[in-house]
């Protein structure tokens, strides 16, 4: 749609850059905002925000990479694109996770008490970095005939994703985008009202499973490799992002139960 947002002679600024940084600072303003009011400190929070946010990239493009394996190593170019891609999602919230938790416990930062105010900024940062993926035409959707079908036109755009020209195309990045906004309303809600430390992390892993999972049906980037089920029809089918959110599911689930039973309302607070 707009890939190139401004073009100075042979200086780009690309649309998907500048949403993914005002998802990701206005995500990192949310959180901070959070830990000011509820005692965390803020500066070893901000500290781990930067460590965590580039473990997550390297994890979501190595994720990518593995997935794709064989096109890139038949395809020297193709790192170039490897290198412009934001990665999986999946798997840099994976990586993220994983270095987060080991970043609360060496520094004694209440592990649940704290996700609960991630967990609405990286619904709030990921709806932004849909927009981004709309504008550059990557995660394109499936062809449709609906009345708000878009059709993507620009050569660049094809060659930089591959995305079909002149095609009517599920938006499913703004599917995506408008679902994560709505899940950053309902999680923050939460956050207000929770009864126990981790229920709106857990709330978050369960409401994302199912946002990807449904736009997953809309999805028209994916090559065969990429289903563990490839039926007649979409609805038929089964990706393999679907059976990790099937897993993300399975797992957000259980620890909500786990610390719906532990009750935990008194890990220690660090004051900023």
């Amino acid at each position: 749609m707009l890939p190139v947002l401004l073009k100075i002679g042979p200086f780009s600024i690309h649309t998907y850059g500048v949403m993914m940084a005002l998802g990701v600072g206005l995500a990192l303003w949310f959180i901070l905002a959070q830990a000011k009011k509820q005692g965390i400190n803020v500066r070893i929070l901000a500290d781990g925000a930067f460590y965590t946010l580039l473990v997550s990239l390297v994890g979501a493009k190595l994720v990518l990479l593995a997935a794709h394996f064989s096109e890139y190593i038949h395809s020297p170019a193709s790192w170039l694109s490897l290198a412009r891609s934001g990665g999986v999602f999946q798997g840099g919230l994976t990586f993220g996770v994983a270095f987060a938790l080991w970043y609360f416990h060496r520094h004694r930062i209440p592990t649940w008490k704290t996700a609960d105010i991630i967990a609405p900024g990286l619904a709030l940062g990921h709806g932004f970095g849909r927009f981004g993926c709309f504008s550059a035409s990557c995660c394109y959707g499936r062809a449709t005939s609906l009345p708000w079908a878009v059709t993507f036109t620009h050569p660049y755009a094809h060659e930089l994703t591959g995305v079909p020209l002149n095609i009517g195309l599920h938006p499913v990045q703004l599917y995506e985008a408008g679902l994560n906004f709505l899940n950053f309303f309902i999680l923050w809600t939460i956050l207000k009202k929770k009864s126990f430390h981790g229920q709106v992390f857990s709330f978050y892993i369960i409401n994302y499973s199912l946002i990807r999972y449904f736009t997953e049906f809309y999805r028209g980037d994916h090559s065969p490799r990429a289903f563990l089920i490839l039926g007649p029809s979409p609805y038929l089918s089964l990706s393999f992002p679907q059976l990790f959110c099937l897993l993300g599911l399975v797992a957000g689930v259980t620890l909500l139960l786990i610390l719906k039973a532990r009750g935990d309302r008194g890990e220690t607070v660090h004051r900023a």
